[in-house]
């Protein structure tokens, strides 16, 4: 992990030279997107993707579920992947014995810790929730006493802090390595989420790992927030797929962590639009132009301020190059160009056009995007430049 903090940044990173893992949960959270199901030969195929770009661990299913969601969690846990692969479990003995005989190396247990949800969904009592987290953790370690725990606190963001403090404190004197804190229903802003995080961690002593949704559009900035709190795990998914508005994005928590905060964990960012795009059309989806990090108008330049400075200098509008995420740079051509972009545009056309003769073409541009309401297609500006010179003669 290198840290790599932009020269004159305003604002140093306190993240310092803390460790941060990913575990992407693509194949179990992103999969229960509404609508969305992979086939077993796609599951298999982006744990292998997940496995290649760098990702530490995956959350490959539910294997309680049985049928193909029990065979494809075994077939990728014995893949022989460098990721760790982690089966989610309910609270329950069965569960976590069907995890185990798949062969994962890690599973999650899975338990509600807010008031609401004990009461409510649960029928139970915070003594229940500790009794029971205890005797999941104690069962899993007497079974395979390697594997890894992550015990998840479902709607951590609205259990009381002294409750879920102990908690962590109850799986962690049974064996348990981490705790997910889960904001389940999306509903932290970071500030908030730093200081509960951080009396989380150093609390319990437990490590902490980041679970975020976007339902007011602050997974991504939470799940950092959780980080500097001193969580060292991060939970994602491909392009935020999830339930209701999503999961804090894998690219998006990766990139920012680079450019942001100058900690490079050493992944193969220049695969992200690939895996990006293969996620997307096995949930039968897009990946929208304008999305964070990996839609292609990332790099799209149409004012004409911005495609000057960004042809004199891309720097001056681009955070990273467009190959660092398997884009790239695109100058747009409609109502707001300016002349130097034609000027740049014809030249790839093998059209050598001055300054004086782009300002002369450039009302014609605009007009006609005007007109079709969008930027212009390259044979159409050819049509625009094959009238002007007719005229001319």
């Amino acid at each position: 992990m290198k840290h790599t903090m932009p020269k004159n940044f305003p604002v140093e990173s306190t993240l310092g030279t803390q460790e941060i893992k990913v575990d992407d949960t693509t194949l179990r959270d992103g999969e229960q997107t509404a609508g969305v199901v992979f086939a077993n030969t796609e599951k298999v195929r982006i744990a292998k993707l997940l496995d290649e770009i760098g990702v530490d661990q995956i959350e490959a299913g539910i294997p309680a579920m049985g049928g193909d969601e029990r065979d494809v969690i075994e077939e990728i846990a014995h893949l022989g992947l460098r990721s760790s692969v982690l089966g989610w479990n309910r609270a329950n003995t069965l569960d976590i014995q069907t995890s185990l005989d798949c062969g994962v190396d890690a599973i999650a247990i899975s338990l509600a810790t807010s008031d609401i949800h004990i009461e409510t969904k649960l029928k139970k009592d915070r003594d229940w929730v500790l009794r029971t987290i205890r005797e999941c953790v104690a069962y899993a370690k007497d079974k395979n006493p390697d594997v890894y725990i992550s015990v998840n606190a479902e709607d951590a963001s609205r259990t009381e802090i002294g409750f879920l403090v102990e908690y962590a404190k109850a799986a962690k004197e049974e064996g348990a390595d981490r705790i997910r804190f889960c904001d389940t229903i999306g509903l932290m802003e970071p500030f908030r989420t730093y200081e509960v995080v951080k009396h989380l961690r150093e609390e319990s002593g437990l490590e902490v790992e980041m679970h975020t949704h976007n339902d007011f559009g602050m997974a991504v900035a939470n799940a950092i927030a959780g980080i500097h709190g001193g969580a060292a795990w991060v939970n994602v998914t491909v392009g935020g797929l999830g339930e209701r508005a999503g999961n804090a994005a894998l690219e998006e928590v990766v990139m920012a962590l680079k450019y942001i905060e100058g900690v490079d964990i050493g992944m193969d960012t220049a695969r992200f639009r690939e895996i990006g795009e293969y996620v997307m059309g096995a949930a039968g989806r897009q990946v929208p132009a304008w999305k964070s990090v990996i839609g292609t108008n990332m790099f799209a330049h149409e004012s004409g301020i911005h495609a000057d400075g960004v042809i004199k200098n891309p720097k001056t509008y681009e955070v990273f190059p467009p190959s660092e995420v398997g884009l790239e740079r695109q100058i747009v051509v409609g109502k707001h160009s300016g002349s130097r972009a034609l000027e740049l545009k014809f030249g790839e056309y093998g059209i050598e056009v001055t300054k004086e003769e782009a300002a002369e073409l450039l009302p014609r541009v605009r007009q006609m995007a005007i007109e079709l309401k969008r930027s212009l297609f390259d044979k159409e500006l050819i049509y625009i430049y094959n009238d002007w010179k007719a005229e001319k003669k």
